[in-house]
């Protein structure tokens, strides 16, 4: 989400389509009492945590290893046992770190939290003080669930660097298990620092995590998709467009020094905000966001670009195809595509994405010229009569159901039936950003 938004409050979604009002009843139907959705979509579970306006401490995004789910927000991050998604279980809620925006990856008993914003005087994590000024990560050991412990801070703001600007907006985790090594690629969202910062961290001590370069792409990096296995590529996705860059192979590159592949300018965008790639490394998906994704661009009246999420050859760049937003909210939803990830299939390309006040929306883009979506879950607004920030910051698929994560509610849990996902892999952990493998 653009900084522009870090002091606003929240909203939901508007009906649409094929799609019936859920009933109140049990907890999970009682959370999305005000949603449309397809018939195919059945709400499973929930667990709340409501925010405020003042301070602003919005959820914000998920990272899953085995049973467990890090939900992320602007105070710290909740720990939630999902062994049964019908009944998430949250173990902690974790507000000892208060740094906004609360990325989040995890690793076994490792969490990373991205710490956004230059510290004030006086902050402190986990009770030890913050510097004045700081902006980057905090590593947290979650051996006790209900008691994490601060490891270590590695801040962005090297020597060489600009001494503001240059935080941790978001963060995504590349793992290099035989090189005894996790690496974070970290985006700082902020046109003071463009690149793509890379993070080191022994994984016999976290403790020794470093800052070590950062590799120029020639454009602010809001976020950064990586796809590990044959594939070996990473895309930063910022300013008007994305730029693509090799780890390995014949291309060139490390994950420790990647290597720039190509750029692309799509016309009309402002704000790349996400680049996600198909587990096979064939397409890539990049979303962009207007206004910041404080502001209503999922209108009738909005603009094609506004509305569009895009599809393009992962080597090349070449376009693919795109999808238009199917469902026009109100002039009270903050609304653009946001946060995704694609169903781990081998035959079909399927996306699961969250879009602020449009709530969910599963695409099927197989043939990337044709993509249309086969189901979604669309709240009603917060507010007609006024736009309240709010609705679904991230929303991904993870082992057979789709976890959301709404900005004013919590995280809710879904299931799709459809014959789309049949036979999708199942993984012991995900952070949403990364693909470790690649499914040909």
């Amino acid at each position: 989400m653009a900084r522009m938004i870090r002091s606003m409050l929240l909203a939901v979604i508007v009906a649409g389509g094929l799609a019936f009002a859920a009933p109140a009843s049990a907890a999970p139907l009682d959370a999305v009492s005000t949603f449309t959705y397809t018939q195919n979509m059945h709400p499973m579970g929930f667990s709340a945590r409501a925010n405020t306006a003042n301070p602003f401490t919005a959820n914000s995004d998920l990272a899953f290893w085995g049973k467990l789910a890090v939900h992320g927000n602007y105070d710290g991050f909740r720990l939630i046992d999902i062994t049964e998604p019908d009944n998430p279980v949250e173990l902690i809620d974790y507000r000892d770190c208060a740094g906004n925006q609360g990325d989040v990856l995890i690793w076994e008993n490792l969490v990373i939290r991205s710490w956004n914003s230059p510290a004030p005087a006086g902050a402190t994590c986990d009770g030890q003080p913050v510097a004045l000024g700081f902006e980057g990560l905090h590593l947290f050991n979650i051996s006790d669930r209900t008691n994490p412990q601060l490891v270590t801070s590695v801040t962005m703001n090297a020597a060489t660097l600009p001494m503001r600007g240059c935080g941790s907006h978001t963060a995504t985790l590349v793992p290099d298990i035989a090189g005894g090594a996790l690496y974070v690629y970290n985006s700082a969202s902020s046109g003071l620092c463009p690149g793509i910062d890379i993070v080191k961290i022994p994984l016999d001590d976290p403790s020794a995590a470093t800052f070590l370069h950062r590799v120029p792409t020639g454009r602010s990096c809001h976020d950064t998709g990586v796809i590990l296995g044959d594939a070996m590529l990473a895309a930063c996705a910022g300013g008007n467009g994305f730029t693509v860059l090799s780890l390995a192979g014949a291309s060139g590159g490390t994950v420790e020094n990647p290597v720039v592949l190509y750029s692309v300018v799509v016309p009309g965008v402002t704000i790349g905000h996400s680049a996600a790639f198909t587990w096979d490394g064939q397409v890539l998906i990049f979303g962009h966001e207007p206004g910041g994704g404080g502001q209503a661009r999922c209108q009738s009246t909005s603009s094609i670009t506004d509305r569009t999420l895009f599809f393009f050859d992962a080597r090349t760049g070449a376009a693919l195809g795109t999808i238009l937003h199917p469902r026009p909210q109100t002039a009270t939803e903050n609304c653009t595509w946001h946060n995704y990830n694609v169903v781990p299939l081998r035959d079909r390309h399927v996306l699961v994405a969250g879009n602020y006040q449009s709530g969910i929306s599963v695409v099927d883009f197989t043939d990337p010229a044709n993509a249309s979506e086969i189901a979604f879950a669309d709240p009603a607004p917060l507010d007609p009569n006024r736009l309240i920030l709010g609705g679904d910051w991230s929303t991904y698929w993870y082992n057979g159901r789709i976890y959301e994560s709404d900005i004013t509610r919590g995280l809710l849990v879904w299931n799709l039936s459809s014959s789309t996902v049949a036979g999708a892999r199942k993984i012991d952990h995900l952070n949403p950003q990364t693909i470790e493998f690649t499914i040909d």
